[in-house]
């Protein structure tokens, strides 16, 4: 599946904008990916753009003139008992664990949108099949790169439902991804594990594709190699991250200690087939009774000129001011 470059269509439509003292963010109607009606929220730094007539989708995020750092698959679909499912790219909302067809609900058609500021809510029908709701919030600061992107999923069913939500990132392809280890210690110092790593039936660690240190679990792409990878991590680091073209691409989330995971309880999970790759984060499972609800939120921030080549110490250093500055150090 390979991403696609697509032009934007801006129509003249300003439909608000949440104003600063100096600055504030612009919101515009504009056709974009071929798909009308999308909604792009824009500040001094960077650009989201946001699909309405299928998804929903966060299907644009990146500075201003510059690469959009997430992936565009118009061309992709899956056939289910539940008819043809689209990823088209971006950022998209799942049900945890995976099931097929009850994952792959087609979300191809229009979603309910409204602005507020410089927030979109997103609200996709309910599911027919699964009785579920989901729904997205996409917020841009002011200034800055900062973007929160909230998950919503609601039963709205005759019966009770175990999910979890599922936030699902497709990059740009020819990028790396970077999840962070715990902090390395010798077996004189720490004789208990400190996380979980879970593997499918189809990952192969010896795939040059991987790269395992100790501080960093890298996975680029290979659009020579169609065999699928993937790993699951128990992540308490607090984010993970997408390098490519010199941008660093890196989202926040929560980890729950003590509540209980999906995949062997992992948040974190890394995806690769060829030129596709997938970011993505898991909240914690919940059983969700008739209009109950769960909640799960990443806080994505774009930085420019970053070299990530070299060895854990040589991305240790370049990561390091970037970090510090989201608080994760």
């Amino acid at each position: 599946m390979r991403p696609f470059a697509r032009g934007v269509l801006v129509i003249t439509t300003v439909l608000g904008a949440a104003s600063g003292a100096s600055a504030e963010v612009k919101v515009e109607r504009v056709t974009y990916f071929n798909q009308p009606n999308c909604i792009r929220l824009s500040n001094d730094a960077v650009e989201v753009i946001i699909t309405t007539a299928i998804g929903p989708r966060v299907i644009r995020y990146g500075f201003i003139g510059g690469d959009n750092l997430l992936g565009e698959v118009p061309e992709a679909s899956v056939k289910t008992a539940l008819g043809e499912w689209k990823p088209w790219g971006g950022h998209r909302l799942w049900t945890a664990p995976e099931d097929m067809p009850r994952s792959y609900s087609p979300d191809n058609g229009p979603v309910e949108a409204t602005v507020t500021g410089g927030t979109v809510r997103l609200v996709q029908p309910i599911e027919p099949q699964t009785g579920i709701v989901k729904e997205l919030t996409v917020t841009l600061a002011e200034t800055g790169t900062g973007v929160i992107i909230g998950h919503r999923l609601t039963n709205r069913s005759l019966w009770s439902v175990d999910v979890a939500p599922w936030a699902l990132t497709i990059m740009n392809a020819g990028g790396t991804i970077l999840i962070p280890q715990e902090p390395y210690a010798s077996h004189d110092d720490a004789l208990l594990p400190v996380r979980s790593l879970t593997m499918w039936a189809y990952t192969d660690l010896s795939d040059p594709r991987w790269s395992l240190g100790p501080k960093y679990i890298r996975l680029r792409t290979d659009s020579a190699r169609a065999g699928s990878q993937k790993i699951g991590v128990a992540n308490k680091r607090g984010w993970a991250g997408y390098a490519r073209n010199g941008n660093l691409f890196v989202k926040r989330y929560a980890w729950h200690e003590g509540r209980t995971y999906p995949d062997h309880g992992v948040n974190t999970e890394a995806y690769t087939a060829a030129a596709f790759i997938e970011l993505e984060t898991l909240g914690p499972m919940a059983t969700l009774p008739p209009g109950g609800s769960v909640t799960h939120d990443e806080q994505w921030s774009l930085f420019r000129d970053v070299n990530v080549a070299g060895d854990d110490a040589a991305l240790e250093r370049a990561l390091s001011p970037h970090l510090t500055s989201l608080g994760l150090k």
